[in-house]
């Protein structure tokens, strides 16, 4: 028993630390087994009972006193030692056990501390009710998915060119708007506020919305009232179309400068050279307005009275000239010169400073 209670004991160990082994190499946290001797005999087994010689009653009383005697002092070998309440508890069972009305089994015998079996306090066990198995439920089929309401709303249509775009088909869409007047200036390649407001009139008269955003419809039915643009319709020399020439710019060699188109075209007998932007003087200090000729020639000319460089420089008034101007290239047109007509592309006045010469007419003309 007291072996008993100290396996008790362990047990408590293996519940406060179920993963972790308590005792010296016992995964479960239990003592060891103790081995004790429960007889009296000479081996450690059953004690030996001798009675007297002769089968005399009182032989066989004194025979069956002496074997009880032994017996008691067995008893009291196997339960001696302090009692372990605790250990005791432990034992008990918590609750009886459910009387059953199924035939008992033989009845097993108990093993002991030391996992040997007791033959002389055999204990009946109970065969346990068998417990009704429930039937395995059958899944039920899975419900299948509805398939999706087609959307009523329709596709937004994809847009091809916007504000900020830029490149050669926003060069294209430009030189078809043009064709059928939609479009005021020669392409620039950039899509700007201006080239939005075209594409916006264009919707606008087709009777489709006015986004101002060139998406795939409107390109089609651009497409489909306009021709393939030439190469001089989709690069043209200047930003703004050149504007008709003065009937003064007909004859010889001439530079015709229209304030109206802000273009300068560089003619010969009637015949467009090259053309390019320019700007003129502000309303302060503007630029002349007439019939001139160049009189003087200044490749790195600066402005001794403005401080300011004039690259390419071709007088023709006074101190009016024609020539390249950085803050024009930088800035268009929101400044202006002295009165000077300023060219902000520098390959093109750099070929035109070799192709003019002195003597050579100046027409300044609205």
């Amino acid at each position: 028993m007291a072996g008993m209670a100290r396996r008790n004991v362990g047990n408590v160990g293996m519940e406060s630390d179920v993963y972790g082994n308590g005792g010296d190499g016992d995964p479960y946290g239990n003592a060891p087994y103790s081995n004790g001797t429960y007889g009296t005999g000479p081996d450690g087994g059953a004690p030996s009972v001798r009675g007297h010689r002769h089968g005399s009653p009182r032989g066989r009383r004194t025979a069956t006193a002496t074997a009880a005697g032994v017996l008691a002092i067995a008893a009291l070998a196997a339960g001696c030692g302090p009692q372990d309440p605790a250990a005791d508890a432990l034992k008990q069972p918590t609750a009886p056990a459910p009387a059953t009305t199924a035939t008992t089994a033989p009845a097993a015998p108990s093993p002991t501390e030391d996992g040997k079996a007791d033959a002389t306090t055999p204990t009946p066990t109970p065969t346990p009710t068998p417990t009704p198995t429930e039937p395995p439920t059958t899944p039920s089929p899975a419900s299948p998915t509805p398939a999706p309401h087609p959307s009523t709303a329709s596709p937004q249509p994809e847009v091809l060119m916007r504000t900020g775009s830029e490149g050669p088909r926003v060069r294209e869409l430009q030189a078809r708007l043009r064709q059928i007047g939609h479009f005021g200036r020669n392409p620039t390649g950039y899509y700007g506020t201006v080239t939005a407001e075209a594409v916006r009139s264009f919707q606008v008269k087709r009777g489709t919305e006015g986004t101002g955003e060139t998406d795939a419809a409107t390109w089609q039915k651009l497409r489909a009232m306009t021709r393939t643009p030439t190469a001089d319709e989709l690069d043209p020399p200047t930003e703004r179309p050149v504007a008709k020439p003065d009937e003064r710019c007909l004859t010889g060699r001439v530079l015709c400068i229209s304030k109206k188109s802000r273009t300068l075209a560089w003619m010969i007998d009637g015949r467009v050279v090259s053309a390019m932007d320019v700007r003129f003087g502000s309303e302060y200090t503007p630029t002349r307005e007439g019939e001139f000729k160049v009189f003087w020639k200044s490749r790195d000319h600066v402005s001794t009275l403005y401080d300011t460089p004039m690259p390419y420089a071709l007088f023709f008034s006074g101190g009016q000239a024609v020539h390249y101007s950085a803050d024009f290239a930088a800035n268009g047109y929101a400044g202006a010169s002295h009165g000077c007509v300023n060219v902000r592309d520098k390959k093109k006045v750099a070929a035109l400073f070799d192709q003019v010469k002195n003597g050579d007419k100046v027409v300044i003309y609205w």
